[in-house]
């Protein structure tokens, strides 16, 4: 168990809030396997129920508000971040994101944007931020949360799979240029029951589209996916960077 074992290491996971999303997983898992978590969220109050969570579960956990789109706020949640790792900042989860679904004669510049700005400008100001607190020494992760949308497209989302299709290529990109640092980059693809899944869900039409698509003919709780976080966040995946992993039930393979 020591290669999953995150003790003495600080994580900032962005988009993190209550709401049954999997940011808030992710944040629990990473503390359960021993990190020092800052929960983010463009609402301070959901990160701070995950973080109270956290502690009142036994890990050590910090909150505040972070609009992803906003550089001046990632410098200073990458700062609080190390604050809590004595100074450095081990892992970051860009998981914060939006949904506009639209076809395609309907989107507008607006939601073009917007998703854009989350996703791949949100990315890189959070990257930016967090890589002068990273080690050197094998530790630092950079994880980017990108979507089976990324990798196949997904009907009426061209605004969120372009954005998503994106995030692969920084990944990809950032982890031949962070190597020589010692710092691994990589990307997961999960797929999970949660508030931004629900109108797939809960569609009749778009849920029977979905099963069919899913081999293992069902969806994961958000738990279910934050292990393969974990996995990536510690020493299990110390010669894993450029690498994109589906946790979808065998959508993408």
């Amino acid at each position: 168990m020591g290669y999953f074992d995150l003790t003495g290491r600080s994580a900032l996971v962005t988009g993190a809030g209550a709401g049954g999303g999997i940011g808030a997983a992710v944040a629990a898992a990473l503390a359960d396997a021993g990190a020092a978590v800052l929960v983010t969220d463009i609402n301070a109050d959901a990160a701070s129920e995950v973080a109270e969570r956290i502690r009142a579960n036994g890990g050590k956990a910090d909150s505040c508000a972070l609009d992803v789109s906003d550089r001046a706020a990632a410098d200073a949640a990458a700062g609080q971040a190390a604050g809590l790792g004595g100074g450095a900042l081990h892992i970051l989860v860009n998981n914060a994101g939006v949904t506009s679904p639209a076809m395609f004669p309907k989107l507008t510049d607006e939601t073009f944007r917007l998703t854009f700005d989350i996703h791949v400008m949100g990315t890189f100001h959070c990257t930016q931020a967090a890589l002068p607190h990273m080690p050197t020494d094998g530790t630092g992760r950079v994880i980017n949360v990108t979507s089976a949308a990324g990798l196949t497209g997904t009907l009426g989302q061209v605004n969120y799979s372009a954005a998503k299709a994106g995030l692969i290529g920084f990944t990809k990109s950032l982890a031949r240029e962070l190597a020589s640092k010692n710092i691994m980059v990589n990307a997961l693809a999960p797929l999970a029951a949660t508030p931004m899944t629900e109108t797939i869900r809960t569609n009749e039409k778009f849920a029977a589209n979905m099963m069919n698509r899913i081999p293992l003919k069902r969806w994961a709780g958000p738990e279910e996916v934050a292990g393969a976080f974990v996995f990536m966040a510690s020493d299990a995946a110390s010669y894993i960077t450029g690498q994109v992993l589906p946790v979808d039930g065998g959508m993408v393979m």
